[in-house]
């Protein structure tokens, strides 16, 4: 009896519940690491899925402005003229089939017939009165392009309702067009191997490439003159990105009826000429 009490004590040590491990990085039951529990899964945007942002919000438009007359000085060259928004007004061509002073003696007589707000002379002209390139009347053209001169290397044109100033080889019609030059600023920049010699009144259209556009009549000039000091400026407000040069001398004039802030005004020496056409400023229908 004595001799089975120590294998007594032993069978019952076995049977004796075991206690947990007090370290608290193990679990007791599998003697494994604890899992920490998972932290909440951020939010799903758009970025995080490859979707494109939206794009950004395109700034309005700013308001159309109504024409005005002004005279100011351009690296000590005059200029006298009209700007105007082309979403509000129009440019148009006026033409004398019989030739110049057959139908108008000047801008003015031009510009009041036609309900016109301001007129300046417009492209070139032979000794014989017919026009020195092509122009283009409510759709109906008149003369043929000029190819062969730099007086012809650029059109003012509209076209779909749109107006612009374009090279004659990218020039394919339109409702009004008038044929003139050379170029004095194309894409903002000057024009390289313009004349620097003959000094004359200048007449010029340019635009700053959107809805600002320019009537203008200047003092005397040379082309290379002008061109210089186009460049990077700005009249009335518009800054120029293309001008083209119309015809000068003693072809140029202007006039700006009374009902445009600044006017009315009319320059025209005694000495100029009749003209073949007019370019005239009128409100849209």
């Amino acid at each position: 009896m004595i001799r089975l009490l120590p294998l007594l004590a032993l069978l019952l040590a076995a049977c004796a519940p075991q206690q947990k491990s007090a370290d608290p990085d193990i679990d007791g039951a599998t003697g494994t690491d604890r899992v920490a529990p998972a932290a909440p899964a951020p939010p799903t945007t758009s970025a995080s899925v490859g979707q494109a942002a939206p794009p950004p919000t395109p700034e309005p438009e700013a308001p159309t402005f109504a024409p005005r007359h002004l005279t100011t000085t351009l690296s000590g060259i005059a200029v006298e003229a009209v700007v105007f928004d082309a979403r509000s007004h129009r440019l148009i061509v006026a033409d004398q089939p019989a030739g110049p002073a057959s139908r108008w003696p000047d801008a003015r007589a031009a510009g009041r017939a036609l309900g016109g707000l301001a007129a300046v002379n417009g492209g070139f002209f032979t000794p014989e009165g017919e026009p020195l390139g092509r122009i283009i009347v409510s759709g109906k053209s008149v003369g043929a392009i000029n190819r062969a001169s730099s007086l012809g290397s650029g059109f003012y044109v509209e076209k779909n309702g749109s107006p612009s100033l374009v090279r004659r080889d990218r020039f394919s019609g339109g409702r009004e067009a008038l044929q003139a030059g050379p170029f004095l600023v194309e894409k903002g920049r000057g024009i390289d191997g313009l004349s620097r010699k003959s000094s004359s009144a200048r007449t010029l259209v340019a635009t700053d490439g959107r809805h600002g556009w320019i009537l203008a009549r200047t003092g005397s000039c040379s082309l290379a003159g002008l061109s210089s000091a186009l460049t990077q400026a700005s009249i009335g407000g518009v800054k120029i990105h293309s001008a083209l040069n119309l015809d000068g001398g003693r072809s140029s004039e202007i006039w700006v009826s009374g009902a445009v802030p600044g006017g009315p005004a009319a320059t025209r020496p005694l000495w100029n000429k009749p003209v073949r056409n007019f370019l005239v400023l009128k409100t849209r229908d």
